[in-house]
C-alpha cells in the first residue's frame, strides 16, 4: 500500500535525472485573467512581481522552447461553480477568499485563460482543479503517465501557494521537479523570496526560464 499514492517506485523515481525533452512538461498553473490580466481580480496582489520577475513573457518563452525541443506544455486552470458548491475548503484560508470575492467563477472572463498563455496545438488541458494542489481531484497525473512525462517544470500562481502545493505533491510522487523561479508570481516580493529561496529548494531544483530552456537544447 506504500506506493498507493506514488507515481514512480523508490527504485523508479526521476529526481535528479537529465533532462529529456520527450519526457518533459511545463506545467502553467493559473494563468488566468484573473490573475494575469488588468481587470482580474488578483492582478492588483501579483502586478508588481509580476513585472519585477517578467514572469508572463517569461512563460511564454518557455514553453516555446518547449514545444519545439518535443516536449510538453500543461494548462491547470482552477474554477469554481457561482455558489462554490465544488469548492473543497470554502471556509477556511484562501479558498475562503476564493469564496468570499467570487474568484475563477466558472464560464466568465476571469476564469478563462489570458491571451498570452492561449493553449496551442498539442498543449495538454488539466481538468478539474478545484484545490491549490493541481493533484487531487484532476487528471493530472493520468495525463502526466499517457505522455509518459517524468520531469516536470512549474510555473505559474501563486508561488507559494498553488505552484508550492504541486511542487511538493510531484516530488513525493517521485517526479523530477524543476521549479521556474521568474516564471511565478506571488502578492509579496517578500512571500515570491520565502518560496524561491527557500522552500524551493527543498522539493525540487529551481532554475530561471533561461536556465531551464538550455537544458532542453
Amino acid at each position: 500500500h506504500i506506493l498507493l499514492d506514488r507515481t514512480f517506485s523508490p527504485e523508479e523515481a526521476k529526481g535528479g535525472a537529465p533532462i529529456d525533452p520527450s519526457k518533459t512538461a511545463v506545467i502553467c498553473i493559473e494563468f488566468q485573467n484573473e490573475f494575469a490580466s488588468e481587470g482580474g481580480k488578483l492582478y492588483g496582489a501579483v502586478e508588481g512581481v509580476m513585472k519585477s520577475t517578467g514572469m508572463l513573457e517569461k512563460t511564454v518563452y518557455v514553453c516555446d522552447k518547449a514545444r519545439a525541443a518535443g516536449a510538453k506544455v500543461f494548462h491547470a486552470p482552477i474554477s469554481f461553480a457561482a455558489d462554490a458548491s465544488d469548492n473543497p475548503n470554502k471556509n477556511l484560508g484562501i479558498l475562503a477568499g476564493c469564496n468570499a470575492d467570487s474568484l475563477f467563477t466558472a464560464g466568465t472572463w476571469n476564469a478563462q485563460i489570458c491571451e498570452a498563455m492561449t493553449p496551442k496545438a498539442g498543449d495538454v488541458m488539466v481538468e478539474g482543479k478545484k484545490g491549490l494542489d493541481a493533484f487531487p481531484g484532476t487528471d493530472l497525473e493520468e495525463k502526466l503517465k499517457a505522455n509518459g512525462i517524468e520531469t516536470v517544470a512549474l510555473a505559474g500562481f501563486l508561488t507559494n501557494c498553488c505552484v508550492e502545493s504541486t511542487m511538493r505533491t510531484a516530488y513525493e510522487k517521485g517526479f523530477n521537479v524543476v521549479t521556474l523561479t521568474d516564471c511565478t508570481a506571488a502578492t509579496s516580493e517578500e512571500g515570491q523570496t520565502a518560496a524561491t529561496e527557500g522552500t524551493y529548494g527543498m522539493f525540487s531544483s529551481p532554475m530561471t526560464a533561461d536556465e531551464f530552456s538550455q537544458k532542453l537544447e
